[in-house]
């Protein structure tokens, strides 16, 4: 544990272009199924509301869908109309409000789309096993491969479409910009559609957008830099990503750093470091779900392509997190199921790196509560309850 008068880089600023966050704790984007055509609720008011409060630097909304065909279900978020900028005003604002950054993930599902949610296993959507204003939809993606034999046949994209998702993109950052955030990143993980373009196992086109490594990153580079041109330049974009594929995949953390390479040149500030999403029959392991178990991608990231990362999964103790940034591994730290478990998580990592006002992570009404009760157990640990003053008796009487 650090001394009282540490400071661990936990809680030093973090400044990205025009932007500064307070510390380097990232609430990742967390989907709750929860929304209502795209639009956030009171769930997600309540919900990034209790994350901000907790006292992260930047708090990340849900993964938003930039068209209705790109969610993955019904329930999911997103933003492309107008109409949906009030309810994410809402949350960005209250994010704002506990000097929070309200950052929004921006992507599209591709084959992964018309399903259930997840806690019905993201079963396909039927006819039969849905009502009938929620009717299944053709999803998209870069070649005509189902994500599961249970899946519908996508729709290959043509230039048409191609065109018309990354114009979604474009609009998607612009309404961003006017519900209130402040940094955007594209969802280019997981299996879903950018993914789809990068790994050979699921991109079998035979034109521009396919074939060799160049072609498969096209798409994704394309929509890097439409988006950067749309969004402003004091203002920061990251870029999550898949560093290699699934088990049995291709795509691996070789082709990730050329990627972040190509993606730092069209002025992405920094690669949010994930795994997984796309299976194939080759011999590439799973990745093990320990402690840590992505940051060596951020660390392999940073080093070869000279890009700033987030190092992201199962970092839960503060600890940990800490020595990751000491040992340049990552810039930020990025979490999510942990802080669903205990929202104040931020508090408590001041607390064990030594940070003596730790309370002060917190909004000023917790922490002047939080900062009394301190007071009392300092001086009870110094004398019994007989041998204090009568000025001390009164301040503990009074609180």
């Amino acid at each position: 544990m650090n001394t009282p008068d540490a400071n661990p880089l936990l809680f030093q600023p973090f400044t990205q272009r025009g932007l500064t966050a307070k510390n380097r704790i990232v609430v990742a984007p967390m989907c709750q199924y929860e929304s209502v055509d795209g639009a956030p609720t009171d769930w997600h008011l309540i919900h990034m509301g209790r994350l901000a409060m907790g006292g992260a630097g930047i708090v990340f909304v849900e993964e938003t869908a930039v068209e209705a065909r790109g969610r993955k279900t019904y329930q999911c978020a997103g933003l492309w109309k107008s109409d949906q900028i009030p309810a994410y005003r809402r949350v960005t604002e209250a994010i704002r409000q506990f000097d929070g950054i309200p950052a929004v993930q921006l992507g599209h599902s591709g084959r992964k789309g018309s399903c259930h949610s997840a806690m019905q296993g993201w079963t396909p959507l039927t006819p039969e096993n849905t009502a009938p204003d929620q009717p299944p939809w053709t999803a998209l993606a870069p070649s005509p491969l189902p994500d599961t034999p249970a899946h519908l046949l996508p729709h290959e994209m043509d230039r048409d479409d191609i065109a018309t998702v990354i114009a979604a993109f474009v609009e998607s950052a612009r309404l961003s910009g006017e519900a209130g955030f402040d940094l955007i990143e594209i969802h280019g993980a997981h299996g879903y559609l950018i993914h789809q373009f990068l790994s050979p196992l699921t991109n079998q086109r035979s034109d521009g957008y396919g074939g060799d490594r160049d072609g498969r990153m096209r798409f994704a580079l394309e929509i890097a830099e439409a988006v950067r041109d749309a969004w402003p330049e004091n203002l920061p974009l990251w870029w999550r990503a898949s560093c290699v594929d699934g088990k049995g995949g291709v795509w691996d953390i070789d082709d990730t750093v050329v990627l972040a390479r190509e993606l730092k040149a069209r002025g992405v500030d920094l690669v949010d470091c994930s795994s997984g999403g796309i299976q194939g029959d080759t011999d590439m392991p799973i990745v093990p779900r320990t402690p840590g178990y992505q940051v060596g991608y951020a660390e392999t990231i940073r080093n070869q392509a000279g890009i700033a990362t987030a190092a992201v999964g199962e970092i839960t103790e503060p600890d940990h997190a800490e020595t990751i940034l000491a040992q340049g591994k990552a810039d930020v730290i990025a979490m999510a199921r942990e802080l669903m478990l205990d929202a104040n998580w931020p508090a408590r990592a001041a607390r064990e790196l030594g940070i003596e006002a730790w309370w002060e992570v917190l909004p000023p009404s917790y922490a002047h509560r939080l900062e009394q009760r301190e007071r009392v157990r300092d001086l009870y640990a110094e004398r019994s309850h007989d041998k204090l003053s009568d000025e001390q008796r009164t301040f503990i009487d009074s609180i």
